[in-house]
């Protein structure tokens, strides 16, 4: 009962239907019988009249309303004394908004599971040792918050407690739990495990992972894809054809029966539910596979994608720059050139800087602060360090400083310099090692596969550098020495579209917003490029990339198929029913199962072909791991 009570909150119109035949049928079998067919008459027209009173609206907002048919069909059945046929047409108007409502939620529970585990307090940790609750729009970076066991960790911070295991599959799809040492980050979203830790906060909540998630998600649930609007403007072509179809059929046997038969099976289900149901379905199952779409217009720009663009430090190689050698030219001493231009470079957000200022501090090298730091995007910093003018950066950087010409640094393959000049003249260089990721390789030949015809690797390093990198993924196009604004106009000339861009730093936010799609890296938090990109990869895996591509094209394949599988049938029985084969009752009972088909071929979507193996991330036995900048 109390199943019956909820489902005729939410769908009240349905069991109303429900109610009205039961009553009917009771009311044929009985001594009233004569009433039976005023019952029904009254509420199909009833229902009739709200469904047109909603297409009046919605053409009031310039969208044609398919219900037309709908409506039509069931003035005409209830016309020729069709009553029940009237009444399985309204059950199939109201069941079809169930089923849409009841497929819509199915297709998009893995992006509502985001939404519902969004935590909406802290434990903010007071001076005296004590906790208070406070919404987490109120926890500041600086702040210490207690996440107690099985929470949801509510901002991204540092782990204070010396270990804390968390299960982060609902963000990254990775089933094992990660451990996290004392110092390291800890994103939010994941969920503690079973001991109570506490972290400092880093960033505010609406700054922290978990919350761009969620705004990216209610933009994903709220958006609209062209191929919806697609189904909006086959309607009214198919809505002139059935009516066509029923009036040749009425004329030619001159029985006005005939025109409700056609009508009866010319039901819009399959235009109305099959493509909102196909692309939240496709935008759910990426969400699943680590990666959370913006928009539904997404997936189909994936679907038509001809070009993709990347980033290399970070996206193409692991982003985690080492330290091999220090390279004295001058009176500087290893350590000392060290420490210097690691205080310079703690003012740069660039993925080496971090590099070199962790070298410095994993040597226990002492760094000094500095009040004028500048910094060169994608060139390099200066920075009055104790008394002396440091310059970190580019070896063109470092020339234009000095006035001279820097010689480059002696190089092994794939390794890069960073220059160093203390007070106007060169001091040495920094030289850094970075490994391809094991599976850049497999997703770049995976990309090909799927009839991408151009791969471009844009990046600020030298030339030599880039070229190495880009031959031992086999990509031919290579843009060097390129500053954020040289990206953008790469992306922006590249003739074949749409293009698709993917990135992982704060300076690969202007080209993934000018791309026609930007993918970000964004497993590390970096907040610019995220908000930037229209598809954020939760998971530190370059493959998701092609995996995104996938997931795109099966969506609008799946889409498209739903809305044809749907129109097909339901020609066909217009075309028996035009003939006189096919009873108005049993052509709408057969509509029903229409409506249900296209459905069940829009939920595809949610899992893709069934012959679609997981791409291969590990590296062939004949590629192996090649270290670049």
């Amino acid at each position: 009962m109390a199943q019956f009570r909820s489902a005729a909150r939410r769908y009240p119109f349905v069991v109303a239907t429900l109610l009205v035949a039961l009553a009917a049928g009771a009311l044929s079998a009985s001594p009233w019988s004569g009433a039976s067919p005023w019952l029904l008459a009254g509420f199909a027209v009833l229902m009739a009249a709200r469904s047109a009173w909603s297409m009046v609206r919605q053409l009031r907002r310039g969208t044609f309303g398919i219900d037309i048919l709908a409506v039509t069909a069931i003035v005409a059945s209830v016309s020729v004394g069709e009553y029940w046929a009237a009444i399985v047409i309204v059950l199939m108007l109201t069941g079809g908004e169930a089923l849409e409502d009841y497929a819509a939620n199915r297709a998009k529970r893995d992006l509502t599971a985001l939404l519902a585990r969004a935590p909406q307090l802290g434990h903010r940790v007071l001076a005296d040792g004590s906790t208070e609750d406070v919404p987490i729009e109120a926890i500041m970076p600086g702040d210490e918050v207690l996440v107690r066991a099985n929470e949801v960790v509510p901002v991204d911070g540092t782990l204070v407690s010396d270990l804390g295991v968390f299960d982060e599959s609902s963000l990254t799809g990775e089933s094992l739990p990660v451990e996290r040492a004392a110092g390291q980050e800890v994103l939010s979203g994941g969920v503690n495990g079973q001991a109570a830790v506490v972290l400092a906060v880093t960033r505010a909540a609406k700054d922290s992972q978990y919350q761009q998630i969620v705004s990216l998600v209610e933009s994903a649930a709220a958006s609209t894809s062209p191929m919806v609007r697609l189904a909006d403007r086959i309607a009214l072509p198919f809505t002139a054809v059935a009516l066509v179809i029923a009036g040749a059929a009425w004329l030619v046997s001159g029985d006005p029966v005939r025109f409700a038969e056609v009508l009866v099976v010319a039901t819009p289900c399959p235009l109305i539910i099959a493509a909102p149901v196909a692309f939240m379905a496709g935008m759910s199952r990426s969400a699943r596979e680590g990666a959370i779409v913006k928009s539904s217009a997404t997936l189909e720009k994936l679907h038509r994608a001809q070009a993709f663009a990347f980033d290399k430090t970070g996206t193409l190689t692991q982003g985690r720059p080492s330290l091999v050698k220090v390279l004295p030219t001058g009176a500087v001493e290893p350590d000392e050139l060290l420490r210097l231009a690691a205080s310079a470079e703690q003012f740069s957000a660039h993925i080496l800087a971090a590099a070199v200022v962790t070298s410095a501090t994993v040597k226990g090298l002492i760094l000094s602060g500095s009040t004028d730091a500048e910094e060169s995007t994608a060139n390099g910093v200066t920075a009055d360090i104790d008394g002396h003018t440091v310059v970190v950066g580019k070896r063109t950087f470092i020339s234009a400083t000095t006035g001279e010409e820097i010689p480059r640094a002696p190089l092994e393959s794939g390794e890069l310099a960073v220059y160093v000049a203390v007070d106007g003249a060169a001091a040495g260089s920094l030289v850094f090692r970075d490994e391809v990721r094991s599976n850049s390789r497999t997703t770049v030949d995976s990309l090909r596969a799927q009839g991408i015809r151009r791969i471009v690797m844009l990046t600020g390093d030298d030339r030599p550098t880039a070229e190495h990198v880009a031959t031992s993924l086999g990509i031919d196009d290579v843009r060097a020495n390129c500053l954020p604004v040289d990206k953008v106009s790469v992306v922006s000339s590249i003739v074949e579209r749409p293009v698709v861009m993917v990135g992982d730093g704060i300076n690969d936010a202007p080209v993934l917003a000018a791309a026609d799609v930007g993918i970000a890296m964004g497993a590390r938090g970096s907040t610019a490029a995220s908000e930037s990109a229209d598809m954020v990869i939760l998971r530190d895996d370059i493959s998701r990339v092609a995996r995104a591509l996938l997931v795109g094209r099966e969506t609008v394949n799946v889409a498209l198929q739903s809305i044809w599988v749907g129109i097909g049938l339901s020609v066909t029985l217009m075309m028996i029913a035009a003939v006189g084969l096919l009873p108005a009752l049993i052509g709408a009972w057969m509509q029903e199962g229409v409506d249900v088909v296209s459905i069940l071929w829009a939920l595809r979507a949610s899992t893709g072909s069934k012959e679609v193996q997981p791409l291969v991330t590990a590296t062939p036995a004949d590629l192996p791991p090649v270290a670049v900048p």
